[in-house]
């Protein structure tokens, strides 16, 4: 498996630029610093593209990839990888391993092993035998004291440490052995890979349909295309002229959907890369990993799959195989003959098309009343032809065996104007449908009202003046005035400040009468005297 550097990005050390033999990455260990102390220089991952920068050290600063450093010595030790040559003189071919210290030796720099007093009772094995073993690994030494090994992890700086640091710049730091906290932090690596990976399966699936879409694509096009070819037999230079224009207006509209579907199955693809590598090198991180190893790598894995997952993507297929051949449209002249025939891309959506106007769900008795239908395909744009076949049906709700006669008039860009004429006041359901499915907002109901009632009373500025005075007399808008008026005066409370309607109390002067007050009503408390 190869390291992906995009993994270990934007968790303050940047592990781009350092690929070494066999596709491994080479990390060298470095302290964790800020984003905003690091430097800008952008280099690409070779494994998924992502740009990603280097830290202020360069790829010397890069950190350490221990599990691309044991996979390494495990393939040369199955003889898939180069010879590994002596740790100590960087010379000669190892032929044995201190498994006390880690080291790989020649055999001459084993016999000067044995001879020193300090490594004479390092344990020495064969390399060859080494070759069952899953891990081969140097101990991971601390960058700021290279004498010492990592065996701490400080909870306060979320990183391992070693026994100098947590006396000297991690003093009073909560720390703890590695082997105490793998748990806690490797289950939550743990919890955050399964919930990757049904994106992945989702990511697949959403390949599969544009697959099978663009298979459809294809056949609509053939059939299209069979249909043009039929209705272009008739005609001869003219109709051939037009055939033909028609097939190139057909291939680049089915060009334009493949190659939007094939750009669509690019970034699916290559999301699905990314998250694969991820999983992958999670995966091999948490199964293959030590605890240590997991520790010094958990923060930027959690990174990268955070931000996978983050990444929107649309599981539908963008295009569709919506392709129409019009036989009867009009598509001018060629040659001087009148030619029919056009390839239509839309489609109109009954659930898309939308109902508009002022009588929608209003009307008067014995009156036109009229709404109008926009027809839209399903992306919601309108139409901008006619030619769609609209049926409206205007039923009274207690006579529904006794339709309401309609016109629809196609106004030949898309929409259509509906007009009918009920003769009596009540409730009307109104159904709009096309293609025999209800528009949006059908069925709807409309309630006739009875022809506009005229006003009772006077339009005026207030019942002093229209009045002549009198103290009695009320209006509909509730205003009084002082000295015992029990009706409206300029600037008095109640008064609306402009003319209105003393029935009711409505401010515009060609409007309905509102007045709903029955026999025993005082008329004095509702009109005032006319002049």
């Amino acid at each position: 498996m190869r390291s992906c550097p995009s993994l270990l990005d934007d968790v303050g050390v940047d592990l781009e630029g350092g690929w070494a033999q066999n596709g491994k990455v080479r990390l060298s260990q470095t302290e964790l610093k800020p984003r905003n102390q690091q430097s800008q220089i952008g280099i690409l991952c070779p494994v998924c593209d992502a740009q990603v920068d280097l830290p202020i050290g360069g790829v010397k600063a890069l950190t350490l990839d221990h599990l691309a450093m044991n996979d390494v010595m495990l393939e040369n030790l199955h003889g898939e990888g180069q010879g590994l040559v002596c740790d100590l003189c960087n010379d000669r071919e190892v032929e044995k391993r201190c498994q006390t210290c880690k080291s790989n030796l020649c055999q001459f720099c084993c016999q000067a092993h044995r001879r020193q007093k300090k490594t004479s009772y390092h344990t020495m094995v064969d390399l060859k035998d080494l070759k069952g073993y899953s891990r081969v690994g140097k101990p991971i030494l601390c960058p700021i004291h290279p004498s010492e090994e990592l065996r701490l992890f400080c909870e306060f700086c979320d990183r391992p440490v070693c026994r100098d640091c947590v006396v000297g710049e991690h003093r009073e730091h909560p720390y703890d052995f590695t082997s105490n906290v793998i748990h806690k932090h490797g289950d939550s690596v743990r919890e955050l890979l399964r919930g990757t990976q049904p994106r992945v399966e989702a990511l697949e699936e959403a390949l599969a349909q544009i697959k099978r879409v663009n298979s459809a694509l294809q056949k609509r096009v053939e059939a299209v295309a069979a249909d043009v070819r039929k209705f272009s037999e008739g005609y001869i230079k003219a109709i051939e002229e037009h055939r033909n224009k028609m097939l190139k207006q057909l291939e680049d509209i089915r060009v334009q959907k493949e190659n939007s579907l094939q750009l669509q199955k690019a970034q699916l693809e290559q999301l699905l890369a990314d998250m694969r590598t991820g999983v992958e090198f999670t995966e091999h991180l948490l199964t293959s990993g030590s605890d240590l190893e997991i520790l010094i790598t958990k923060g930027v894995v959690v990174e990268r799959l955070r931000k996978l997952n983050k990444v929107e993507y649309n599981t539908h297929p963008g295009v569709n195989d919506h392709i129409s051949f019009s036989p009867q449209e009009k598509a001018g002249q060629c040659h001087g003959y009148e030619v029919y025939g056009a390839i239509n891309t839309k489609e109109v959506d009954p659930a898309k098309c939308v109902l508009q106007g002022e009588d929608l769900h209003r009307a008067r008795e014995k009156q036109t009343a009229s709404f109008t239908v926009l027809c839209k395909d399903a992306t919601g744009e309108s139409m901008g032809r006619g030619g769609d076949n609209v049926h409206v049906a205007v039923l009274p709700k207690d006579k529904k065996d006794s339709p309401v006669r309609t016109m629809v008039q196609d106004n030949k860009d898309g929409t259509y104007c509906v007009s009918y004429t009920p003769k009596e006041p009540g409730l009307y359901t109104v159904w709009v449908c096309i293609k025999k499915q209800h528009v949006q907002g059908s069925p709807f109901t409309v309630t006739v009202r009875r022809k506009r009632r005229p006003h009772l009373g006077v339009f005026h500025c207030c019942t002093f003046c229209s009045s002549g005075g009198q103290k009695n007399v009320r209006c509909a808008c509730g205003g009084t005035m002082p000295g015992g008026y029990l009706g409206c005066g300029h600037g008095h409370k109640g008064h609306p400040g402009r003319p209105h309607w003393s029935c009711c109390g409505k401010l515009t002067e060609k409007s309905e009468c509102t007045y709903i007050g029955g026999p025993s009503t005082s008329t004095s408390l509702l009109r005032t005297v006319a002049l």
